[in-house]
């Protein structure tokens, strides 16, 4: 069975008073509407039909081919936005899921739900609902005798009967495709708005004699949308909550999940311990019995297994297998450390990498770089890079100690076993086993390299 759904996307959103269009603002790192589309998509076998108005450009832009945009204008409502779909769809799909591209908290096993109680519905329509004792301004549910619904009441027409209803829509309809646009031609214009709104097709449905049903959801969490940046701290709220119960049942220990931040795509192995305060954004991959914190802030980066990332900041950096840094350290754009990496506290990487083994001390800047196995880098030791035009490579070869306050002024290179002495400023190459010191450095005599590890 062909099962399609159509966002609604095309509100302005006037109460979130901002220039970027509702439906783009992010929640745990991600635009609302990407986790309307991720729920969805659990549910359908097609490509998404996405009602877009206000914002259109930057709306459909973002959304590129995960689904097919069709803009409503002028805005006439819940109705009319989804008559839009209409000459896309009609008769190339079984049946039609309508929900809000504002309602982040929507599961895709809700939908799911939803979808399998209208497959087994004789009538057209499927809905979800709620009980709640606060009703957030939603219509109220009427029922018939034999427990389909007759009717959604509007709260601003809801006699005081009504309104005494704890039964909510939630604003999530399976439909009949075929009996779908028909019905939506039939919608009469609300008199008072002069709109035309989708809940209007439960009447005309209970009208024709046909079952309504629906489908009353668990959690009033899911029902929450954003028209506020209340509501979207509300949500934030809750879907960090969702995120950070699903990494702890998947094995991993967060000390306060509370005061943890993890945005949706970032992926924890088990038996790592976030600490209090920490940050994980973007494409993230975090691997096993780490320690990540506390006070870290770590962006589209890759971390290995037994590392320990203390008081640090990464951003699109790579740490291999036991690497320990920090605190106050920092990785920039490029930064690659090898396994048993030991990084101190207030150095700064960038652009480079540090091959297996290599300790660098604190106070220490490496850009554009690269360092070979077991090198020592000392405290205070700066590539300078930068010439005020271009930036300059600095190669340093494996078993090289590096002295505290050495400037290597690049484009520079090191050969294995060098050593340079501290307060150096070395602005020519250096060959292999050779010590150097003095500003500029010279050499001053021939090493005798140390075996390390049996070499």
């Amino acid at each position: 069975m062909r099962v399609t759904a159509v966002l609604l996307a095309a509100g302005q959103g006037t109460r979130m008073k901002s220039n970027l269009p509702k439906v783009l603002h992010p929640v745990t790192g991600k635009p609302m509407i990407w986790h309307a589309l991720t729920a969805i998509s659990q549910s359908t076998t097609e490509k998404p039909i996405v009602v877009v108005g206000h914002g259109a450009d930057a709306v459909t832009k973002y959304l590129g081919d995960s689904a097919h945009p069709v803009l409503q204008e002028p805005q006439l409502g819940t109705g009319h936005a989804v008559m839009q779909a209409e000459s896309l769809l009609k008769g190339k799909t079984d049946l039609v899921v309508v929900c809000y591209s504002d309602m982040p908290l929507l599961r895709g096993e809700t939908l799911q739900k939803l979808v399998e109680t209208q497959m087994n519905n004789k009538g057209p329509i499927s809905m979800l609902t709620v009980v709640a004792d606060d009703p957030h301004g939603f219509g109220r549910i009427i029922r018939k005798a034999d427990g389909t619904v007759e009717a959604i009441v509007e709260e601003y027409v809801a006699t005081p009967e009504q309104l005494r209803v704890k039964e909510l829509n939630v604003g999530g309809y399976c439909f009949d495709a075929n009996w779908l646009w028909d019905a939506l031609h039939r919608i009469p214009k609300n008199p008072k708005k002069g709109e035309y709104y989708l809940t209007d097709t439960v009447e005309l449905a209970a009208k024709d004699g046909l079952s309504v049903q629906a489908t009353v959801m668990d959690d009033v969490e899911e029902t929450i949308g954003i028209n506020t940046r209340v509501h979207l701290a509300e949500v934030e709220t809750a879907m960090r909550r969702r995120i950070n119960e699903q990494h702890m049942l998947n094995g991993v220990t967060m000390v306060d999940p509370a005061s943890t931040y993890i945005e949706a795509s970032v992926s924890i192995g088990r038996d790592t311990v976030i600490m209090p305060n920490t940050y994980l954004h973007g494409k993230t991959e975090i691997g096993e019995d780490n320690v990540i914190g506390p006070n870290s802030i770590i962006h589209d980066s890759k971390i290995g297994s037994h590392c320990k990332v203390l008081a640090s900041v990464m951003e699109s950096a790579v740490l291999e297998d036991y690497v320990d840094m920090g605190p106050f350290a920092r990785l920039r754009k490029g930064a690659h450390l090898g396994s048993h990496v030991h990084m101190g506290n207030f150095g700064e990487v960038k652009d480079s990498h540090l091959a297996d083994g290599v300790k660098m001390g604190h106070f220490s800047y490496i850009g554009n770089a690269q360092i070979g196995a077991n090198t020592n880098i000392g405290a205070g030791t700066i590539t300078c890079n930068y010439d005020g035009e271009k930036k300059h490579a600095t190669e340093i070869g494996e078993d090289v100690f590096i002295g505290s306050d050495t400037m290597l002024v690049a484009p520079l290179k090191i050969g294995a076993g060098a050593r340079t002495g501290a307060g150096s400023v070395v602005t020519k190459n250096v060959p292999e086993d050779t010590l150097v010191v003095g500003v500029p450095a010279r050499a001053i005599k021939k090493l005798e390299r140390k075996v390390k590890n049996g070499k």
